[in-house]
């Protein structure tokens, strides 16, 4: 009787992430996804209208203080430059991932103000890009895909050569 060495058992195929208020339904767009994406939406787009309020009654306060134009015309730049440097960054994370942010926008602790005054820029960029799919969903997509094709390759060459050491292979000499 000779002893044969155990199979190995094939690795299991990878699991998508998932995402927040997403789950898994992203992958097969299942499970109430579409209505999910609405809520979404919608409740980005409520959150950026609370976050425009609270910086208008801000830039009110600032007026009535009779601080003068000029101060009122660079608070007001100030916001809008904070603004657009948040949309962005959350753009460029929704769409290509966070470990693809250099330079700036990989700034978390440093530009914490930037991104919190630029919080209604960060939202309306969240609204437009859930309008599309699920916020982070192509990044998602992608490195789920990738595991997949990286599963499949390994699979593939465990079915052609199972096993480096069979039976009438010699070893290599030093």
């Amino acid at each position: 009787m000779s002893e044969q060495p155990p199979i190995p058992a094939p690795a299991p195929a990878p699991e998508p992430a998932p995402i927040r208020w997403f789950g898994t339904s992203w992958l097969n767009r299942d499970d109430g996804y579409w209505l999910r994406r609405v809520a979404v939406s919608i409740g980005a787009l409520v959150a950026a209208a609370a976050v425009v309020l609270l910086l208008r009654f801000g830039v009110e306060g600032i007026a009535l203080s009779d601080s003068g134009t000029f101060l009122n015309g660079l608070l007001t730049a100030a916001i809008a430059v904070c603004s657009m440097m948040a949309v962005r960054r959350t753009w460029k994370v929704l769409t290509e991932g966070k470990d693809q942010l250099t330079g700036w926008m990989a700034e978390d602790k440093s530009l914490g103000a930037v991104w919190l005054i630029g919080g209604a820029g960060s939202l309306l960029a969240y609204f437009a890009r859930s309008l599309v799919e699920a916020p982070g969903e192509a990044v998602q997509r992608a490195a789920y895909e990738r595991a997949v094709v990286q599963h499949e390759k390994r699979q593939a060459s465990r079915s052609r050569r199972p096993d480096a050491k069979a039976p009438g292979r010699a070893k290599r000499k030093r």
